[in-house]
Protein backbone atom coordinates (compact mmCIF):
# COMPACT_ATOMS: atom_id res chain seq x y z
CA UNK A 1 0.00 0.00 0.00
CA UNK A 2 1.50 3.28 -1.35
CA UNK A 3 2.35 5.58 1.86
CA UNK A 4 0.29 9.18 1.67
CA UNK A 5 2.47 11.99 1.02
CA UNK A 6 3.31 14.19 3.89
CA UNK A 7 1.79 17.14 4.63
CA UNK A 8 3.87 20.21 3.62
CA UNK A 9 2.96 22.72 6.22
CA UNK A 10 1.87 26.41 6.04
CA UNK A 11 4.44 28.89 6.08
CA UNK A 12 3.52 31.42 8.48
CA UNK A 13 3.85 35.50 7.86
CA UNK A 14 4.04 38.30 10.53
CA UNK A 15 3.19 42.07 9.50
CA UNK A 16 3.93 44.95 12.13
CA UNK A 17 2.17 47.69 10.67
CA UNK A 18 3.47 51.31 11.58
CA UNK A 19 1.37 54.35 11.45
CA UNK A 20 -2.03 55.21 9.07
CA UNK A 21 -5.01 53.47 7.92
CA UNK A 22 -3.67 53.30 4.23
CA UNK A 23 -0.63 51.26 6.19
CA UNK A 24 -3.17 48.73 7.68
CA UNK A 25 -4.91 48.35 3.81
CA UNK A 26 -1.36 48.10 2.33
CA UNK A 27 -0.79 44.97 5.06
CA UNK A 28 -3.88 43.25 4.58
CA UNK A 29 -3.19 43.46 0.71
CA UNK A 30 0.41 41.97 1.13
CA UNK A 31 -1.02 39.28 3.37
CA UNK A 32 -3.53 38.38 0.22
CA UNK A 33 -0.48 38.46 -2.34
CA UNK A 34 1.40 35.58 -0.58
CA UNK A 35 -1.79 33.93 0.31
CA UNK A 36 -1.28 31.66 -2.91
CA UNK A 37 2.21 31.03 -2.74
CA UNK A 38 1.64 29.37 1.19
CA UNK A 39 1.83 32.17 3.46
CA UNK A 40 -0.66 32.34 6.64
CA UNK A 41 -1.09 34.99 8.65
CA UNK A 42 0.15 34.87 12.36
CA UNK A 43 -0.11 37.22 15.19
CA UNK A 44 3.08 35.90 16.71
CA UNK A 45 6.75 36.71 15.36
CA UNK A 46 8.55 33.63 17.23
CA UNK A 47 5.68 31.64 14.95
CA UNK A 48 6.68 32.90 11.65
CA UNK A 49 8.72 32.07 8.58
CA UNK A 50 8.28 35.29 7.08
CA UNK A 51 8.36 38.84 8.35
CA UNK A 52 7.27 42.06 6.77
CA UNK A 53 7.72 45.44 8.33
CA UNK A 54 5.50 47.61 7.27
CA UNK A 55 6.72 51.52 7.86
CA UNK A 56 5.71 54.83 8.16
CA UNK A 57 7.60 57.83 7.91
CA UNK A 58 5.24 60.06 9.72
CA UNK A 59 5.98 59.25 13.26
CA UNK A 60 9.11 60.87 14.80
CA UNK A 61 12.33 58.94 14.57
CA UNK A 62 10.61 56.43 12.18
CA UNK A 63 13.72 55.17 10.58
CA UNK A 64 15.05 54.48 13.95
CA UNK A 65 12.25 52.67 15.35
CA UNK A 66 12.54 50.17 12.09
CA UNK A 67 16.53 49.58 12.62
CA UNK A 68 15.23 48.84 16.25
CA UNK A 69 12.51 46.28 15.17
CA UNK A 70 15.72 44.81 12.16
CA UNK A 71 17.39 43.79 15.29
CA UNK A 72 14.96 41.82 17.30
CA UNK A 73 13.84 39.88 14.03
CA UNK A 74 17.38 39.42 13.60
CA UNK A 75 18.01 37.90 16.80
CA UNK A 76 15.10 36.01 16.19
CA UNK A 77 16.03 34.35 13.01
CA UNK A 78 19.20 33.35 14.95
CA UNK A 79 17.25 31.87 17.44
CA UNK A 80 15.10 30.10 14.46
CA UNK A 81 18.71 28.51 13.39
CA UNK A 82 20.00 27.12 16.50
CA UNK A 83 16.80 25.26 17.42
CA UNK A 84 16.84 23.91 13.34
CA UNK A 85 13.19 25.82 12.86
CA UNK A 86 14.31 27.08 9.53
CA UNK A 87 15.00 30.11 7.73
CA UNK A 88 13.33 33.39 8.57
CA UNK A 89 12.70 36.01 5.35
CA UNK A 90 12.94 39.19 6.50
CA UNK A 91 11.45 42.09 4.36
CA UNK A 92 10.83 46.33 4.95
CA UNK A 93 8.06 47.70 3.46
CA UNK A 94 6.51 50.94 3.15
CA UNK A 95 7.04 54.72 3.08
CA UNK A 96 10.85 54.42 5.26
CA UNK A 97 11.73 51.67 2.94
CA UNK A 98 10.94 53.94 0.06
CA UNK A 99 12.26 56.94 0.99
CA UNK A 100 15.43 55.40 2.96
CA UNK A 101 16.19 52.07 1.02
CA UNK A 102 19.48 52.01 0.38
CA UNK A 103 20.72 52.88 3.96
CA UNK A 104 18.18 50.17 5.06
CA UNK A 105 20.64 48.00 3.25
CA UNK A 106 23.67 49.32 3.95
CA UNK A 107 23.00 49.18 7.54
CA UNK A 108 21.16 45.91 7.71
CA UNK A 109 22.61 43.59 4.86
CA UNK A 110 20.47 40.52 6.67
CA UNK A 111 17.47 41.89 5.80
CA UNK A 112 16.12 40.05 2.42
CA UNK A 113 13.44 42.32 0.77
CA UNK A 114 12.97 46.10 1.08
CA UNK A 115 10.12 47.28 -1.36
CA UNK A 116 8.18 50.21 -1.43
CA UNK A 117 4.47 50.72 -1.20
CA UNK A 118 4.02 51.00 -5.11
CA UNK A 119 5.50 47.36 -5.50
CA UNK A 120 4.29 44.60 -3.19
CA UNK A 121 1.69 43.41 -5.19
CA UNK A 122 5.44 41.53 -6.92
CA UNK A 123 6.15 40.50 -3.78
CA UNK A 124 5.43 36.60 -4.65
CA UNK A 125 7.97 37.30 -7.42
CA UNK A 126 10.47 39.15 -5.02
CA UNK A 127 10.28 36.35 -2.23
CA UNK A 128 11.13 33.91 -5.02
CA UNK A 129 14.15 35.98 -5.93
CA UNK A 130 15.26 35.77 -2.37
CA UNK A 131 14.86 32.25 -2.10
CA UNK A 132 17.09 32.11 -5.02
CA UNK A 133 19.91 35.00 -4.41
CA UNK A 134 23.11 33.18 -3.17
CA UNK A 135 25.50 36.61 -3.23
CA UNK A 136 23.98 37.24 0.29
CA UNK A 137 22.76 40.59 -0.59
CA UNK A 138 19.05 41.79 -0.22
CA UNK A 139 16.42 42.87 -2.74
CA UNK A 140 15.82 46.23 -3.36
CA UNK A 141 12.61 47.32 -5.12
CA UNK A 142 11.38 51.21 -4.88
CA UNK A 143 10.99 51.75 -8.05
CA UNK A 144 7.38 53.37 -9.24
CA UNK A 145 6.14 50.60 -12.00
CA UNK A 146 4.72 51.99 -14.84
CA UNK A 147 1.01 49.72 -14.35
CA UNK A 148 -0.91 50.50 -11.42
CA UNK A 149 -0.74 47.85 -8.58
CA UNK A 150 -4.23 47.60 -7.78
CA UNK A 151 -4.54 46.15 -11.29
CA UNK A 152 -2.49 42.85 -10.09
CA UNK A 153 -4.30 42.04 -6.89
CA UNK A 154 -6.78 40.02 -5.83
CA UNK A 155 -9.96 41.30 -4.71
CA UNK A 156 -10.00 41.69 -1.04
CA UNK A 157 -12.05 40.08 1.07
CA UNK A 158 -14.36 41.01 3.73
CA UNK A 159 -12.92 39.99 7.06
CA UNK A 160 -15.07 41.28 9.55
CA UNK A 161 -18.36 44.16 9.59
CA UNK A 162 -15.91 47.23 8.63
CA UNK A 163 -13.32 47.32 5.97
CA UNK A 164 -11.29 49.99 4.42
CA UNK A 165 -11.22 50.22 0.44
CA UNK A 166 -8.36 52.39 -0.82
CA UNK A 167 -9.77 54.73 -4.09
CA UNK A 168 -7.25 57.19 -4.13
CA UNK A 169 -2.87 57.50 -3.73
CA UNK A 170 -0.74 59.67 -3.58
CA UNK A 171 -0.85 63.42 -3.33
CA UNK A 172 0.52 66.74 -5.61
CA UNK A 173 0.30 69.23 -2.89
CA UNK A 174 3.77 69.14 -1.75
CA UNK A 175 3.60 70.25 1.16
CA UNK A 176 6.97 71.32 2.59
CA UNK A 177 7.08 68.80 5.85
CA UNK A 178 5.74 65.84 4.21
CA UNK A 179 7.21 62.52 2.18
CA UNK A 180 4.28 61.54 0.89
CA UNK A 181 5.29 62.89 -2.73
CA UNK A 182 7.94 61.29 -2.73
CA UNK A 183 7.12 57.84 -0.99
CA UNK A 184 3.95 57.60 -2.38
CA UNK A 185 4.06 59.63 -6.02
CA UNK A 186 1.91 61.78 -7.89
CA UNK A 187 -2.60 61.31 -7.15
CA UNK A 188 -3.71 58.38 -8.99
CA UNK A 189 -7.70 57.93 -8.65
CA UNK A 190 -8.74 54.18 -9.07
CA UNK A 191 -11.58 53.92 -11.56
CA UNK A 192 -14.88 53.76 -10.58
CA UNK A 193 -16.06 50.39 -11.58
CA UNK A 194 -13.11 48.58 -10.35
CA UNK A 195 -13.73 50.24 -6.71
CA UNK A 196 -17.81 49.50 -7.31
CA UNK A 197 -17.04 45.57 -7.85
CA UNK A 198 -14.63 45.52 -5.11
CA UNK A 199 -17.69 47.10 -2.30
CA UNK A 200 -19.94 44.93 -4.03
CA UNK A 201 -18.09 41.96 -3.10
CA UNK A 202 -16.58 43.40 0.62
CA UNK A 203 -20.80 43.87 1.61
CA UNK A 204 -21.71 40.26 0.25
CA UNK A 205 -18.35 39.05 2.83
CA UNK A 206 -20.41 40.56 5.11
CA UNK A 207 -19.12 44.14 5.42
CA UNK A 208 -21.41 46.96 7.36
CA UNK A 209 -19.38 50.09 7.07
CA UNK A 210 -16.48 50.86 4.15
CA UNK A 211 -14.03 53.39 4.93
CA UNK A 212 -12.64 54.93 1.86
CA UNK A 213 -9.11 55.35 1.96
CA UNK A 214 -6.35 58.23 0.04
CA UNK A 215 -3.49 60.28 1.00
CA UNK A 216 -5.86 62.73 -0.75
CA UNK A 217 -8.96 60.82 -0.96
CA UNK A 218 -11.34 64.02 -1.67
CA UNK A 219 -9.19 65.01 -5.03
CA UNK A 220 -10.93 61.65 -6.12
CA UNK A 221 -11.32 61.93 -10.04
CA UNK A 222 -12.32 58.31 -11.07
CA UNK A 223 -12.69 57.13 -14.80
CA UNK A 224 -15.86 55.61 -15.62
CA UNK A 225 -16.55 53.06 -18.68
CA UNK A 226 -18.31 55.68 -20.32
CA UNK A 227 -15.21 58.06 -20.51
CA UNK A 228 -16.84 60.35 -17.94
CA UNK A 229 -14.96 61.24 -14.74
CA UNK A 230 -16.56 60.84 -10.88
CA UNK A 231 -15.67 62.89 -8.04
CA UNK A 232 -15.76 61.59 -4.34
CA UNK A 233 -19.35 63.12 -3.90
CA UNK A 234 -20.52 61.26 -7.43
CA UNK A 235 -18.69 57.94 -6.41
CA UNK A 236 -20.12 58.50 -2.48
CA UNK A 237 -23.74 58.26 -4.20
CA UNK A 238 -23.14 55.38 -5.99
CA UNK A 239 -21.84 53.27 -2.96
CA UNK A 240 -24.67 54.26 -1.55
CA UNK A 241 -26.81 51.95 -3.66
CA UNK A 242 -25.17 49.04 -2.57
CA UNK A 243 -28.02 47.03 -0.50
CA UNK A 244 -26.73 46.46 3.34
CA UNK A 245 -24.19 48.95 2.92
CA UNK A 246 -24.71 50.46 6.01
CA UNK A 247 -21.87 53.24 6.61
CA UNK A 248 -19.51 55.03 4.43
CA UNK A 249 -16.76 57.26 5.69
CA UNK A 250 -13.65 58.43 4.00
CA UNK A 251 -10.05 59.47 4.55
CA UNK A 252 -7.48 61.90 4.57
CA UNK A 253 -9.07 65.10 3.21
CA UNK A 254 -7.28 67.82 2.18
CA UNK A 255 -9.38 71.54 3.14
CA UNK A 256 -8.17 72.61 -0.69
CA UNK A 257 -10.31 70.10 -2.34
CA UNK A 258 -13.48 70.14 -0.43
CA UNK A 259 -15.91 70.41 -2.59
CA UNK A 260 -20.38 71.81 -2.70
CA UNK A 261 -20.40 68.47 -4.06
CA UNK A 262 -18.91 66.66 -1.06
CA UNK A 263 -20.50 69.13 1.13
CA UNK A 264 -23.54 68.37 0.17
CA UNK A 265 -23.47 64.73 -0.04
CA UNK A 266 -22.90 64.78 3.79
CA UNK A 267 -26.28 66.41 3.67
CA UNK A 268 -28.39 64.38 1.46
CA UNK A 269 -26.81 60.69 1.57
CA UNK A 270 -28.04 59.58 4.63
CA UNK A 271 -24.83 56.13 5.13
CA UNK A 272 -22.53 58.88 4.31
CA UNK A 273 -21.36 59.55 8.41
CA UNK A 274 -21.36 63.04 9.84
CA UNK A 275 -17.37 62.94 10.65
CA UNK A 276 -14.62 64.56 8.69
CA UNK A 277 -11.51 64.09 8.87
CA UNK A 278 -10.01 67.28 7.71
CA UNK A 279 -6.64 68.18 8.71
CA UNK A 280 -5.94 71.92 9.06
CA UNK A 281 -1.86 71.64 10.87
CA UNK A 282 -1.62 75.30 11.69
CA UNK A 283 -3.65 78.30 12.59
CA UNK A 284 -1.34 80.75 11.56
CA UNK A 285 -1.35 82.58 8.21
CA UNK A 286 2.75 82.52 8.32
CA UNK A 287 2.92 79.02 9.36
CA UNK A 288 0.45 77.68 6.28
CA UNK A 289 2.43 79.73 4.06
CA UNK A 290 5.43 78.20 5.44
CA UNK A 291 3.71 74.78 4.97
CA UNK A 292 2.85 75.12 1.75
CA UNK A 293 -0.61 74.68 2.56
CA UNK A 294 -2.23 76.14 -0.09
CA UNK A 295 -4.52 77.75 1.90
CA UNK A 296 -5.17 80.23 4.98
CA UNK A 297 -7.06 80.28 7.80
CA UNK A 298 -9.90 82.31 6.84
CA UNK A 299 -10.31 79.20 4.46
CA UNK A 300 -10.78 77.01 6.62
CA UNK A 301 -13.10 78.93 8.94
CA UNK A 302 -15.09 79.40 6.21
CA UNK A 303 -15.21 75.87 5.05
CA UNK A 304 -16.18 74.47 7.94
CA UNK A 305 -19.38 77.03 8.53
CA UNK A 306 -20.08 75.84 5.23
CA UNK A 307 -20.12 72.16 6.42
CA UNK A 308 -21.96 73.25 9.50
CA UNK A 309 -24.56 74.95 7.29
CA UNK A 310 -25.14 71.70 5.00
CA UNK A 311 -25.21 69.18 8.14
CA UNK A 312 -25.40 70.98 11.52
CA UNK A 313 -24.60 68.14 13.57
CA UNK A 314 -20.93 66.94 11.69
CA UNK A 315 -18.59 66.61 13.94
CA UNK A 316 -14.69 67.15 12.66
CA UNK A 317 -11.06 65.98 14.05
CA UNK A 318 -8.15 67.14 12.22
CA UNK A 319 -4.30 66.87 12.26
CA UNK A 320 -2.24 69.61 13.74
CA UNK A 321 1.69 70.25 13.95
CA UNK A 322 3.75 72.21 17.18
CA UNK A 323 7.42 73.55 16.31
CA UNK A 324 7.23 73.79 13.03
CA UNK A 325 10.64 75.74 11.95
CA UNK A 326 10.42 79.81 12.29
CA UNK A 327 7.15 79.06 14.47
CA UNK A 328 6.84 82.26 17.34
CA UNK A 329 4.35 82.53 20.03
CA UNK A 330 2.26 84.10 17.98
CA UNK A 331 1.76 81.94 15.67
CA UNK A 332 0.82 78.84 18.19
CA UNK A 333 -1.34 81.26 19.80
CA UNK A 334 -3.17 81.78 16.40
CA UNK A 335 -3.54 77.66 16.15
CA UNK A 336 -4.75 77.22 19.92
CA UNK A 337 -7.16 80.02 18.61
CA UNK A 338 -8.73 78.39 15.49
CA UNK A 339 -9.04 75.26 17.89
CA UNK A 340 -10.81 76.81 20.36
CA UNK A 341 -13.16 78.34 17.83
CA UNK A 342 -13.85 75.43 15.23
CA UNK A 343 -14.06 72.69 17.91
CA UNK A 344 -12.79 68.97 17.33
CA UNK A 345 -14.07 65.73 18.75
CA UNK A 346 -10.91 64.32 18.01
CA UNK A 347 -7.46 65.10 17.04
CA UNK A 348 -3.99 63.88 16.12
CA UNK A 349 -0.94 66.12 17.42
CA UNK A 350 2.74 65.91 16.56
CA UNK A 351 5.58 68.18 17.44
CA UNK A 352 7.77 68.96 13.82
CA UNK A 353 10.63 66.65 13.25
CA UNK A 354 12.52 67.02 9.83
CA UNK A 355 11.66 64.12 7.16
CA UNK A 356 15.19 63.73 5.02
CA UNK A 357 14.24 64.79 1.61
CA UNK A 358 11.82 67.48 2.29
CA UNK A 359 12.22 71.07 2.00
CA UNK A 360 11.30 72.00 5.16
CA UNK A 361 14.09 70.15 6.69
CA UNK A 362 16.67 72.50 5.25
CA UNK A 363 14.98 75.74 7.07
CA UNK A 364 16.38 77.60 9.49
CA UNK A 365 14.91 78.61 12.64
CA UNK A 366 14.11 75.40 14.23
CA UNK A 367 12.34 75.27 17.21
CA UNK A 368 13.64 74.16 20.46
CA UNK A 369 12.43 70.54 21.78
CA UNK A 370 11.86 72.18 25.23
CA UNK A 371 9.37 74.68 23.52
CA UNK A 372 7.99 72.12 21.11
CA UNK A 373 7.14 70.11 24.41
CA UNK A 374 5.52 72.31 25.99
CA UNK A 375 3.22 73.78 22.76
CA UNK A 376 2.60 70.07 22.57
CA UNK A 377 1.26 69.40 26.00
CA UNK A 378 -1.02 72.75 25.89
CA UNK A 379 -2.41 71.72 22.79
CA UNK A 380 -3.50 68.11 23.86
CA UNK A 381 -4.80 69.35 26.64
CA UNK A 382 -7.08 71.69 24.86
CA UNK A 383 -7.89 69.49 22.53
CA UNK A 384 -8.50 66.64 25.24
CA UNK A 385 -11.00 68.84 26.83
CA UNK A 386 -12.91 69.32 23.63
CA UNK A 387 -13.09 65.47 23.03
CA UNK A 388 -14.51 64.84 26.52
CA UNK A 389 -17.10 67.57 26.46
CA UNK A 390 -18.44 66.61 23.13
CA UNK A 391 -18.76 62.87 25.00
CA UNK A 392 -20.14 64.30 27.74
CA UNK A 393 -22.90 65.71 25.38
CA UNK A 394 -23.94 63.06 23.97
CA UNK A 395 -25.61 61.49 27.36
CA UNK A 396 -29.16 61.61 26.68
CA UNK A 397 -29.26 61.14 22.57
CA UNK A 398 -30.30 58.49 20.96
CA UNK A 399 -27.80 57.79 18.04
CA UNK A 400 -27.03 54.79 15.45
CA UNK A 401 -24.63 52.41 17.02
CA UNK A 402 -23.04 49.80 14.48
CA UNK A 403 -22.72 46.56 16.85
CA UNK A 404 -19.54 45.03 15.81
CA UNK A 405 -19.24 42.21 18.63
CA UNK A 406 -18.85 41.26 21.98
CA UNK A 407 -17.80 43.60 24.59
CA UNK A 408 -15.67 43.01 27.32
CA UNK A 409 -17.78 41.64 30.20
CA UNK A 410 -20.93 38.45 30.07
CA UNK A 411 -23.55 40.15 27.53
CA UNK A 412 -21.91 42.88 26.41
CA UNK A 413 -21.48 44.03 22.84
CA UNK A 414 -19.31 47.16 21.33
CA UNK A 415 -19.79 49.16 18.83
CA UNK A 416 -18.83 52.31 17.37
CA UNK A 417 -21.43 55.89 16.57
CA UNK A 418 -21.88 58.17 14.07
CA UNK A 419 -18.93 59.88 15.30
CA UNK A 420 -16.71 57.28 15.92
CA UNK A 421 -17.14 56.61 19.27
CA UNK A 422 -16.33 53.37 20.97
CA UNK A 423 -19.89 51.95 22.56
CA UNK A 424 -20.54 49.15 25.02
CA UNK A 425 -24.28 48.41 25.73
CA UNK A 426 -25.77 45.59 27.21
CA UNK A 427 -27.45 43.74 24.49
CA UNK A 428 -28.05 39.73 23.25
CA UNK A 429 -25.08 38.83 20.82
CA UNK A 430 -27.86 38.31 17.98
CA UNK A 431 -27.67 42.00 17.35
CA UNK A 432 -23.94 41.93 16.17
CA UNK A 433 -23.82 43.59 12.75
CA UNK A 434 -26.91 45.69 13.05
CA UNK A 435 -27.24 49.15 13.11
CA UNK A 436 -29.34 49.71 16.63
CA UNK A 437 -30.52 52.84 18.32
CA UNK A 438 -29.43 53.16 21.33
CA UNK A 439 -29.80 55.74 24.32
CA UNK A 440 -26.36 57.05 25.22
CA UNK A 441 -25.94 56.90 29.21
CA UNK A 442 -22.77 57.21 30.11
CA UNK A 443 -19.27 58.88 28.99
CA UNK A 444 -15.44 57.50 29.53
CA UNK A 445 -12.68 59.61 28.86
CA UNK A 446 -12.90 57.49 25.45
CA UNK A 447 -15.89 55.59 25.32
CA UNK A 448 -19.76 55.71 26.07
CA UNK A 449 -22.55 53.77 27.61
CA UNK A 450 -25.62 52.95 25.68
CA UNK A 451 -28.64 51.28 27.09
CA UNK A 452 -31.86 49.89 25.03
CA UNK A 453 -34.38 52.61 24.12
CA UNK A 454 -37.99 51.59 26.12
CA UNK A 455 -40.57 50.87 24.29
Amino acid sequence: MTEPAPQKRAKKLFIKTYGCQMNVYDSDRMADVLAPIGYRVTGEPEEADMVILNTCHIREKAAEKVFSDLGRMRSLRAERAKKGAGGLVIAVAGCVAQAEGAEIMKRAPFVDIVLGPQTYHRLPELVAKAARTTNGRGILDTEFPPEPKFDYLPAPRGQGLTAFLSIQEGCDKFCTFCVVPYTRGAEYSRPAADILREARGLVADGVREITLLGQNVNAYHGATDSGATWSLARLVAALAEIPELARIRYLTSHPRDMDDGLMAAHRDVPQLMPYLHLPVQAGSDRILTAMNRGHNRDHYRRLVEKLRRHRADIALSSDFIVGFPGEKDADFAATMELVREVGYVQAYSFKYSARPGTPASGLREQVPEDVKDARLQELQAELTKQMRAFNASCIGRDLDVLLTGAGRYAGQLAGRTPYLQPVHVQADAGMIGTVARLRIVGAEPNSLTAAAIAA
